[in-house]
């Protein structure tokens, strides 16, 4: 950049030359003047080149590494965070972000930089010629100075009010397209159209106030150039008129003055995109600097040789301040049995299973695993430890075999197989396009509910983890895949913790021991048997449920 800068300074010099040796009839102008003009475009060029792929690269470089370490810094981040921030939201700053900054780094700071060092280069050329010509021209600069940083203030500010509104438009995108089924299902595409339709309306407002904010910098740098021109033509035409400059002092001084405003017009309009990208860039550095709360202790220590004891003692917890989910609850969970935990929908029992793995902290009371405290060991080892198998099945648009060894990546093919036989999904693997080399599509659209979570439970299988959480693990089963996949899960928690959480009763009656968890507190424990005889919630819920098993026969009869 400096070398374009110095070889563009030469820029009026040549013309002076050229001008006084055509008035002096200097025969030069026909030989060593136009290897001068070849020389400094050559070197002008090379220069360019260069200045352009090395500043294009620098710029990818650090948009790269600022994605990498927004990514890595979300998926350290606290599951709280992750959940109440839409997606499209975080996708927006690795696309409509990254974008603003891509352009303020690779052509708005190069050509800021470049523009500066030529008008510096031209200025200091132009006090060279002529410095009382040059003083008439720049106290002129400092009149736009103050309005183009207000505009450049402003422009900021409505730039990350764009950048907010189009995260907002991703999310809404996404949630449309996600759930385009149920949205044809309910005949609710004019709805949509209009929510969307207001957003992008939305935008479009945002996006125009920042376009006349960038358009206002245009006039002013516009009259500034065109009264500094006035002003040269005046004193110096005035000058050689009475004989105290020569022509060619004042054809390159006036072509100086020419090349010098355009890199400063840049200079102003580079502004509004350097404050797009500005306000861009705090918004990165907000997610950067973020901390997550649920970090690793300076003391903690690796949790090994798990054996899988799991107490809490006296444990509270509310995701919103004032509202608690669990209020003191004290749970102990034997090494080696299977626990299971029920009630109603909202009780509190998903929460349960969240604060084992540390998603997150209690309030107060301590979770336990062989006695260490969660947040006293690392997350990773305490992670290592746990394998977890939900009813929100998540799959990645991997193949097959991939999906299943997710959790445990360097398993071979016949340990990938063998998890799938025992969480009965093999057979239906084979009979894929690929066998499990098939690629299951987006969040596994090409597999039906049943079977993506039968893969999901084979994952959990290969991780051989020593404590196993199942939240409705077999909720999307039907009585076939389930009965084999209660078999695999029986022979699985052999030796293993196990706590499952079922709303469907029968899935639990051979547990080792049942906790009935109600409004946060625990309500109820015991065996089966234990709980039908104590006439509570426990048994409320099950002569509900064997009512409705008994009345399905006959109500598929009366359809049938």
């Amino acid at each position: 950049m400096a070398v374009v800068a110095g070889t563009s300074a030469l820029y009026p010099w040549l013309v002076e030359l050229a001008v006084d040796m055509l008035t002096n009839a200097d025969p030069r102008i026909l030989t060593l003047l136009p290897a001068a003009i070849i020389a400094v475009t050559f070197t002008r060029g090379i220069a360019s080149y260069g200045q352009s792929v090395l500043s294009q690269s620098m710029s990818l470089r650090v948009i790269a590494d600022l994605q990498k370490a927004m990514f890595a810094k979300l998926m350290q981040a606290d599951l709280a965070m992750m959940q109440s921030a839409p997606t499209g939201t975080l996708i927006s700053r690795f696309t409509n972000d990254v974008n603003l900054m891509r352009d303020a780094l690779s052509r708005t700071m190069t050509a800021m930089i470049r523009d500066f060092l030529t008008a510096v280069a031209l200025i200091g050329w132009m006090f060279y010629a002529d410095w009382v010509l040059t003083l008439i021209v720049i106290v002129t600069f400092p009149v736009a100075g103050r309005p183009i940083l207000r505009l450049g203030r402003r422009l900021r500010r409505a730039s990350a009010n764009v950048q907010t509104g189009l995260g907002s438009l991703t999310s809404t995108l996404g949630q449309s397209f996600g759930g385009i089924r149920l949205i044809k299902a309910y005949g609710m595409e004019s709805y949509e159209s209009g929510r969307s339709d207001a957003q992008f309306d939305e935008v479009y407002r945002l996006i125009v106030k920042t376009v006349k904010g960038r358009a206002r910098s245009q006039p002013i740098m516009e009259i500034l150039g065109g009264v500094a021109v006035a002003l040269v033509l005046a004193y110096g035409g005035y000058r050689v008129i009475s004989g105290n400059g020569t022509l060619g002092e004042f054809v390159g001084f006036l072509s100086a003055i020419i090349m010098v405003l355009q890199p400063i017009r840049s200079l102003g309009n580079l502004n509004a995109s350097l404050q797009e990208g500005l306000a861009a860039v705090k918004r990165t550095f907000e997610l950067l600097d973020s901390e997550p709360k649920i970090t690793d202790r300076p003391d903690a220590q690796a949790l090994e040789n798990v054996s899988g004891h799991v107490q809490f003692d006296g444990v509270t917890f509310a995701y919103a301040p004032g509202d608690p989910v669990l209020d003191r609850i004290t749970l102990d969970v034997p090494a080696g049995q299977t626990v299971a935990l029920v009630g109603p929908s909202g009780a509190g029992k998903s929460t349960v299973l969240n604060l084992i793995p540390r998603f997150y902290d209690t309030d107060s009371g301590t979770v336990r695993i062989d006695g260490h405290d969660v947040r006293d060991v690392t997350l990773a080892s305490l992670r290592d430890q746990v394998a977890l198998v939900s009813q929100d099945v998540t799959l990645f648009n991997d193949t097959v075999a991939a999906n299943i060894a997710f959790g445990n990546p360097t398993a071979d093919r016949a340990a990938i197989e063998a998890a799938a036989t025992d969480a009965a999904a093999h057979d239906f693997i084979r009979q894929l396009p690929d066998g499990y080399d098939t690629l299951v599509g987006e969040r596994g659209a090409k597999l039906s509910g049943g079977q993506r979570q039968r893969i999901a439970i084979a994952r959990a299988m290969l991780k051989n983890a020593p404590i196993l959480l199942f939240d409705e693990a077999t909720s999307a089963l039907d009585a076939e895949a389930e009965r084999q996949v209660q078999g695999a899960l029986a022979r699985l928690a052999q030796d293993r913790t196990t706590i499952v959480i079922a709303h469907r009763l029968a899935t639990v009656v051979g547990a080792d021991l049942i906790y009935v968890i109600d409004q946060g507190r625990v309500v109820e424990s015991g065996v089966h048997d234990q709980l039908l005889a104590q006439n509570g919630l426990y048994a409320r819920l099950a002569r509900l449920q064997f009512r409705a098993a008994e009345a399905e026969p006959a109500s598929a009869a009366a359809i049938g």
